[in-house]
């Protein structure tokens, strides 16, 4: 018996984690209480201190998880390309398919800004910078226009790109469309994907 419900509670960390997601997405970190995020999984709030101790420990998780979910999108759109201009598109679609997700994951990235938990800043900067990182090295294969600034390229497209959710809609038409805008903002032609 006490292994049932062992294992019953260890089964509820992924609700736990989608239902912070969602809050967190929605709401932002200083909104969301532990009690939201209980009733949202169906626990009792005591159970999620169960999982884990705070609700800064929670956002950690449910960022690195953001994170991670966006660096698999990443690196499955890059994988047999070879052309720079190629690879920075499939980043693009990714970034945005990650964030425009309806599991709310990659949109607490967007919302819950290291800076806003000063107890938690180094930590989200770490796993902030592990998807950033890999964009700032994709940025450096691209060919940019002469007197364009790698960096603030590198912000104003995380910016964009993180503004999405606010505009977009799906009834707008497919992404490719905002990827090729995108694309054009660096002085770039739209490139498409072999066999498109």
């Amino acid at each position: 018996m006490a292994a049932t419900i062992a294992k019953r509670q260890a089964n509820r960390l992924p609700a736990l984690l989608d239902a912070a997601a969602a809050h967190f997405a929605e709401r932002g970190y200083h909104a969301t209480t532990m009690r939201d995020i209980a009733q949202e999984a169906g626990v009792t709030p005591g159970a999620v201190y169960f999982h884990v101790p705070t609700k800064q420990a929670l956002l950690l998780a449910v960022y690195a998880q953001g994170v991670d979910r966006i660096i698999g999108r990443f690196e499955k759109a890059l994988e047999g390309q070879r052309d720079p201009n190629i690879r920075l598109r499939c980043a693009i679609m990714a970034h945005l398919e990650a964030i425009l997700d309806a599991s709310a994951y990659a949109r607490v990235i967007v919302r819950v800004l290291p800076e806003d938990i000063p107890e938690a800043t180094n930590e989200l900067k770490l796993q902030r910078e592990r998807y950033e990182s890999r964009l700032r090295s994709l940025l450096a294969e691209v060919d940019l226009p002469a007197g364009r600034d790698p960096k603030l390229a590198r912000l104003m497209l995380i910016g964009a790109l993180n503004w999405t959710p606010v505009w977009y809609r799906k009834s707008a038409g497919s992404l490719d469309g905002i990827v090729n805008e995108y694309l054009a903002s660096f002085g770039l032609s739209p490139t498409p994907l072999a066999g498109k």
